[in-house]
């Protein structure tokens, strides 16, 4: 080995040790380190970096699904519909609203999938726009596919026409770029609150004025940011919003969606898929569809139980940390993860694809180079090394700030690198 080589090698495990060494103390400083052991899995040696597509179930959601399997629907039968279920979707819903969302009791309610919700949302947004001369729907070419694809869809069953940003692949939509496309015709403005390919964190309150200044309407994908921003949808004057509760929420697979409606639209809210739960007096069975009064006209179909108590004890762990120390872990996270990246990273030719200002990104990184591929990923998964994959050639770096330590990330970044310079 040469006298440079030498010197090389000594220098990585300089980096090395002082990566380490700042992982740890990071992890000691960590005032919601705590509330790791809460979370199943976390003693093992997995590193999870995939926290922004499928939260950690909470050690308290087996005990809380085992009693209701047992005492609610095991010893309470159909009665449990009466004596609680059927209250579920809004009381969850109001304290998602309390919790994460920043929204006043009676807007929020735990409805159907994301993509129905949306559907619903979209619709309903249509129908509150009194001018028959607004016929356009904005929406950005670096939404999520769902997002776009069911903005086509109405687009072409009301005979609307789409407006396109082009967002950065790498960033997000700007307030400029909102303010040069929605004028007089636009209708509906569609966009993430947190790009989910490069992390962008927008600018909500700033789009949302611009929206209501072009005299449109705006609905909110909080997908990505529920549960790992302060969001503030009523201090925002936001219209609508949606949001999956399977990743920062740890509702478990498939768990159902939240819809918020702003308070201003309730009195007239029409959305378009009328089922039996979502009727003024549901077991009446009578005909006609009248809706239920409030936010609770906003559902269908029968609730779906099981997601909605896997994410109650989430929901009260956010209540007992707080959003603000959770988007500040969110940040230190990222930054660590970035920190991480330039030293071990960059020099093998990765680049970072989100934005370089914490502020600016939600709780995930992506890092681009054209050796990560699917197969690469597989191989870290079995690992135990999770990250994520977004094709061409991203990997996705998501961290759940109440489950996520920051030796966990070192120790999936280490397992990156090693994977990329062999």
């Amino acid at each position: 080995m040469t006298t440079q080589e030498q010197l090389t090698v000594g220098n990585s495990d300089d980096k090395e040790a002082a990566l380490q060494q700042r992982a740890a103390e990071l992890d000691r400083q960590d005032p919601l380190a705590r509330y790791r052991t809460q979370f199943i899995g976390t003693d093992t040696p997995l590193s999870y970096l995939d926290g922004n597509s499928l939260g950690r179930p909470l050690q308290r959601t087996a005990e809380d699904i085992g009693a209701f399997i047992r005492d609610g629907w095991g010893g309470r039968l159909i009665r449990g519909w009466d004596e609680e279920w059927l209250e579920l979707p809004q009381s969850i819903g109001d304290q998602l609203g309390r919790a994460v969302l920043g929204a006043a009791p009676g807007q929020t309610i735990i409805a159907d999938s994301t993509t129905v919700v949306l559907y619903k949302l979209i619709r309903a947004a249509l129908a509150a726009v009194a001018d028959p001369d607004r016929n356009e729907l904005v929406l950005d070419t670096e939404n999520f596919p769902t997002d776009r694809y069911l903005v086509e869809g109405i687009a072409l069953e009301e005979g609307l026409t789409l407006r396109w940003i082009e967002a950065d692949p790498n960033a997000g939509v700007t307030v400029d770029q909102v303010r040069e496309t929605a004028g007089p015709r636009t209708a509906v403005v569609l966009l993430s609150h947190i790009a989910y390919r490069s992390g962008h964190l927008a600018d909500l309150p700033g789009i949302t004025a611009a929206v209501h200044d072009a005299g449109a309407l705006v609905v909110w994908d909080l997908c990505h940011s529920a549960g790992s921003v302060e969001i503030g949808l009523d201090s925002a004057g936001v219209d609508f919003a949606a949001g999956c509760t399977y990743k920062y929420l740890n509702g478990g697979p498939g768990s159902p969606a939240f819809a918020y409606v702003n308070q201003r639209h309730l009195p007239s809210l029409n959305q378009p898929i009328w089922g039996w739960m979502g009727r003024k007096d549901a077991f009446e069975m009578g005909p006609g569809y009248q809706p239920a009064a409030g936010i609770r006209g906003f559902l269908s179909g029968t609730p779906a139980i099981f997601g909605m108590l896997a994410m109650r004890g989430t929901l009260d762990l956010i209540e007992e940390a707080t959003m603000a120390a959770i988007r500040e872990k969110s940040v230190k996270l990222t930054a660590f993860a970035v920190e991480v990246f330039e030293a071990w990273l960059a020099p093998l030719g990765v680049e970072l694809a989100s934005p370089r200002e914490p502020g600016e990104r939600g709780s995930h990184i992506t890092l681009d180079h054209p050796g990560f591929t699917k197969e690469n990923v597989a191989s870290l998964w079995d690992e135990d090394v999770i990250p994520d994959f977004r094709a061409p050639h991203g990997i996705r770096v998501g961290l759940s700030p109440l489950s996520t330590s920051f030796a966990e990330v070192l120790q999936g970044m280490a397992a990156i690198r090693e994977q990329l310079a062999h």
